[in-house]
């Protein structure tokens, strides 16, 4: 029975779970009265979801609303709905909002609502101080109160007929802000008011002005008054007196000062006048300014004086800004239509000035010590004016100039540029010096120096080399001209070639002939012959006022056999390598021969003993029958051998003789072609000789260095 019961209660319970089928169809949301919302009014945000079931059953919901992201309200409900209110909407109410809607592990999301709270709250202005002095500063506070930052803040100083003047400022954690002012000279009653600013979708929205706070400025001291005495037009020479004075609430740090054209003339401190006074000349007209500061406040008074000139500068005049030394020259010093002046003449140097003579006229012989900037001063009624200084140029004559090459040796590498130097011992600048190749000018310089540079990059191989400079100053004495240098053109080794008499090969204990020449190349020329290895071996080396050396070398031997080079150089520094060629160093003929008879001998030897083991073998096979006789034979062969044995000793002596008679004359028969081969040897070294001779006189008859 309770089985029965309890699998109809289990058949019972899965209708229902089957039954209770829910899904979410949308889930909206939607603000009242509308998206935008004055401020300071009511605004409801509304979250409904939208939900089918498969029969009518108790679904708990749980409803969030979010603003920005951020939790802003949470409802546990039966029903789809719910509300968010804001009694009182503020502009930190303005933005995206959106609900979650979520009921037995599932959940949906409405979309993106944008609610905007037009206006802004009224910003709160308070000052620090309502009563201030010129110089100080205002220091004043703007609070957005409900609003949220960040916040831009607009501060504002007005006064009577003026543009209100305004000081900005961001906040990025803050809804106030504080500046400061400066109380400037001018300011009496003054009103301050701020305002705020937000952005909102790229868009500023700005609140209303805040109240306005008045402030009342007081003056630390009046403006100062500026007196001049006897007037402001005064003539030079007289005595003006300045008077600059004020009036100040507090005694505190007062300065008074007077400048003219920016320039300070006197200043006190904490006294409330000043005084000034000079003699007046023409550069005291301009306009002079008393200033009076505390703190930060100043206060100004200007007036313009103009002084009228009681006489002209002096003119200075020579009677030559340029002259020879030892010429006479004069100085003159006058004032235009005017004669009552006392004059003195100088010399201006770092000090200042050497006084010549208090007179108006100097006379004197120059000298190029004298060289400089002289001046002339007048004085009237205590009133000194100073003359235009005037040059004066004394020139000693150039002496003859030297010339030189910059490196030291008069030569020159064909390609390279040539450095010359022109230099004077005396002589007063400016100097222009002319340098000349040949009889033709080349360049021309001008220099305050005693030296000048030349350089010349057109040298060519057929130049001769001849050189001069010219100097010249202001003298009257004109140019003078050096010595002509010589300068030899040094032409680069080119086109090395190296050979060999024989050439290719040589026999061992044989002679050979190395021939290293050039086709171009100034002398002397400095020749190394070397045969190549692991490293190099310098064999031959010598110097000839020739394009060609020979070298012999007496016994060349196997180990002779190689690579060989030859290098040649010159006073150009610069080297040329000729192409290597090779030597082979072979067998002689006697050593041939020698080989060809140990080879032979042994080889004839094999061949006699194989006949005689031939001719043993078969001798034992003809039988006994044969023995007698050829032992008989062998005996009368035995005696005929024993009686010509002695005739036999003489006569092979003397073929042997001859044989070596022969042998000496076949062998010098053989050495004939050798001794001729070394003649040609020889003869080809005499020619080379005699061709070197021949070309170093032709190249000496035609070669620059023959200068």
């Amino acid at each position: 029975m309770y089985l029965a019961l309890l699998v109809i209660f289990l058949q019972c319970s899965e209708i229902c779970t089957q039954e209770r089928v829910f899904t979410f169809n949308a889930v909206h949301i939607k603000v009242q009265p509308s998206v935008k919302v004055k401020n300071g009014a009511p605004m409801s945000i509304i979250c409904h979801a939208d939900i089918s079931k498969s029969t009518d059953f108790n679904l708990q919901h749980n409803i969030t609303v979010f603003k920005d992201e951020k939790l802003v309200f949470m409802s546990v409900s039966g029903k789809g709905d719910a509300r968010y209110e804001v009694p009182m909407a503020r502009s930190s109410h303005t933005g995206d909002y959106r609900c979650v809607v979520e009921a037995n592990g599932k959940k949906r999301y409405s979309d993106s609502l944008h609610v905007w709270v037009t206006g802004m709250t009224k910003p709160i202005l308070i000052a620090e101080k309502k009563e201030v002095f010129e110089g100080e500063v205002v220091k004043l506070r703007c609070e957005l109160p409900e609003e949220v930052p960040p916040l831009h803040f607009i501060f504002r100083k007005m006064k009577m007929n003026s543009k209100p003047k305004e000081k900005l400022t961001y906040e990025l954690q803050r809804n106030f802000s504080v500046i400061e002012f400066p109380i400037e000279e001018g300011d009496n009653i003054l009103q301050f008011d701020c305002l705020g600013k937000r952005n909102v979708k790229f868009e500023f929205e700005t609140s209303e002005p805040s109240n306005r706070t008045l402030i009342t400025v007081k003056e630390p001291f009046i403006k100062p008054t500026l007196r001049i005495k006897p007037s402001s037009n005064i003539t030079e020479g007289k005595e003006i007196q300045f008077e600059c004075s004020t009036v100040v609430a507090k005694m505190r740090d007062i300065e008074i000062m007077l400048l003219r054209n920016k320039t300070i003339l006197s200043s006190v401190r904490d006294q409330t006048t000043l005084k000034y006074s000079a003699v007046a000349t023409l550069e005291d007209s301009g306009e002079y300014l008393c200033k009076v500061e505390e703190g930060k406040a100043s206060k100004i008074a200007t007036r313009n004086v103009v002084v009228t000139e009681l006489f002209p500068k002096p003119v200075l005049t020579a009677s030559m800004n340029k002259l020879d030394e030892n010429k006479e020259l004069t100085l003159s010093c006058s004032i235009k239509d005017f004669q009552n002046a006392s004059f003195s003449i100088l010399r201006r140097n770092s000090n200042g000035g050497i006084l010549l003579r208090n007179s108006r006229n100097f006379t004197t012989r120059a000298k190029v010590n004298d060289t400089g900037l002289y001046i002339c001063k007048a004085e009237v009624n205590r009133i000194v004016k100073e003359s235009k200084p005037v040059m004066i140029q004394v020139y000693a004559p150039v002496s003859m100039p030297n010339i030189s090459v910059f490196s030291g040796l008069p030569e020159v590498v064909l390609g390279k540029p040539l450095k010359l130097t022109c230099c004077l011992k005396m002589g007063t600048p400016p100097i222009t010096f002319t340098f000349y190749k040949g009889n033709k000018a080349k360049k021309e310089i001008v220099t305050n120096n005693t030296c000048a540079v030349f350089l010349d990059e057109d040298i060519k191989q057929n130049d001769k080399g001849q050189y001069k400079c010219g100097a010249r100053n202001h003298h009257s004495s004109g140019m003078k001209t050096s010595k002509i240098l010589n300068i030899t053109v040094i032409v680069p080794i080119r086109n090395i070639s190296l050979g060999s008499v024989p050439y290719g090969e040589v026999e061992d204990g044989g002679e050979t002939a190395f021939l290293c020449s050039v086709k171009e190349g100034s002398w002397p020329i400095l020749f190394r012959i070397f045969r190549k290895t692991d490293r190099d071996v310098l064999l031959f080396e010598r110097s000839e006022h020739a394009d060609r050396v020979m070298w012999q070398k007496k016994e060349m031997s196997r180990q002779d056999t190689g690579t060989y080079y030859c290098i040649a150089s010159n006073r150009a520094n610069v080297s040329a390598k000729s192409h290597p060629i090779t030597i082979n160093v072979i067998l002689a003929s006697w050593q041939k021969g020698v080989i060809t008879a140990f080879v032979l001998i042994p080889i004839a030897g094999v061949v006699i003993l194989a006949v005689w083991w031939f001719w043993c073998k078969k001798k034992n096979a003809k039988g006994p029958s044969m023995e007698m006789s050829r032992s008989a034979l062998a005996t009368n062969s035995t005696s005929e051998k024993l009686s010509r044995q002695h005739d036999g000793d003489y006569y092979s002596g003397s073929g042997y003789i001859e044989d070596g008679e022969n042998h000496m004359k076949s062998t010098d028969e053989n050495k004939a072609p050798v001794q001729k081969g070394t003649e040609t040897v020889y003869s080809e070294i005499r020619k080379a000789n005699n061709d070197s001779v021949e070309n170093r006189h032709s190249r000496i008859q035609g070669h620059p260095d023959a200068t």
